[in-house]
């Protein structure tokens, strides 16, 4: 399993309790294509392949176009992909979990390469900006 990089110069994790089911807040995270639907952040998606290890997607999201692969798809509880862009080597991580009957959403990113640990500070504020944002937008979009 991929896990982000602890020691990465920019690291951020984030979670939020959604009320809805665990299959619901997966199927939402894992319909990749539909991710600018929910969460405005997001302004495009295109997915090449199934919902698998190896499969590439390209999207944008911020300033810069993204390429990423999947590496790992664990329904309904893990998916994780790596990306690069603007020499930047992402590594995300959703997690959902049920604890005491309450579905949990845990999202967690890794940033290293130059541009990381030149900028750390300003990367840093705009990487937990986007992980909670992303889970608030989850949240809504799944307690619907």
């Amino acid at each position: 399993m991929v896990n982000i990089n602890e020691g990465a110069p920019v690291l951020a994790k984030a979670e939020i309790e959604i009320n809805a089911y665990p299959d619901k807040v997966w199927s939402i995270i894992t319909d990749i294509e539909s991710w600018p639907q929910w969460n405005p952040d997001i302004k495009e998606v295109t997915l090449h392949g199934d919902l698998k290890p190896g499969t590439h997607f390209q999207w944008k999201a911020g300033p810069g176009k993204i390429s990423s692969v999947l590496q790992n798809v664990e329904p309904p509880t893990l998916i994780a992909w790596t990306g690069k862009t603007m020499g930047i080597n992402a590594i995300h991580v959703w997690k959902i979990e049920t604890i005491d009957g309450k579905t949990i959403a845990r999202s967690e990113e890794s940033w290293d390469g130059l541009l990381s640990r030149a900028m750390h500070g300003r990367l840093q504020k705009m990487l937990e900006e986007s992980l909670n944002s992303g889970l608030k937008y989850l949240k809504i979009e799944a307690e619907q």
